[in-house]
C-alpha cells in the first residue's frame, strides 16, 4: 500500500475536462449540462449582445492532496487579449469513510453566467490551479444569419 501514496506524493490537482454549454448544473457530484460541447456560439441579436451560457469543470484531486484549500479560476479571454470574464473560487475535498488509501476523487463544478459579446471573434477558456494554467478551451462567437457585425473599432 505504501507505494500507491509514494506515487501519488508527487500527483498535484487537475484539470480533467472544461465543456463549454448552454446550461449546468453539478448535484451529487454529478453533472448534468444543456447543450454542452460547443466551440461556436451563434449570437442571433445585433452586437453589443448578452447569452447565458455555463462552464462545466472537472477536477481530478490526489490523495495527497485532499484536505486541504485549493485556489481554482476559469478566465475568458478574447483574440486581442480582453478579458471577457474571469471567475474564481476555492475548494477543499475530504476524504469519505471507506475510500480506498491513496486514491484521488473528481470534483465536478458547474459555473452559469452571461456572456457579454461585444463582436464576433475568437475567444479562450482558462482554468488555472494555484494561478497555474491547468486547461485551455478555445472558442468563437460568429453573427447569425442576418445579423450584421459591428463594425471594426466599434
Amino acid at each position: 500500500m505504501t507505494s500507491v501514496l509514494h506515487n501519488d506524493e508527487q500527483r498535484k490537482m487537475e484539470v480533467e475536462f472544461l465543456i463549454l454549454a448552454d446550461s449546468a448544473e453539478a448535484v451529487g457530484g454529478k453533472l448534468y449540462m444543456l447543450g454542452g460541447g460547443w466551440d461556436v456560439l451563434t449570437i442571433n441579436a445585433a452586437f453589443p449582445a448578452q447569452h447565458p451560457f455555463a462552464i462545466a469543470l472537472g477536477l481530478s484531486v490526489p490523495w495527497n492532496e485532499t484536505n486541504q484549500r485549493h485556489n481554482v479560476s476559469v478566465e475568458i479571454t478574447s483574440d486581442d487579449g480582453q478579458q471577457a470574464a474571469t471567475m474564481s473560487g476555492q475548494l477543499e475535498v475530504g476524504r469519505p469513510p471507506g475510500i480506498p488509501l491513496g486514491q484521488a476523487q473528481r470534483v465536478v463544478i458547474a459555473m452559469n453566467g452571461v456572456l457579454q459579446a461585444k463582436k464576433p471573434g475568437s475567444f479562450v477558456i482558462v482554468a488555472k490551479v494555484e494561478g497555474q494554467e491547468a486547461k485551455r478551451v478555445p472558442f468563437r462567437i460568429v453573427a447569425g444569419p442576418g445579423v450584421a457585425a459591428p463594425a471594426s473599432g466599434s
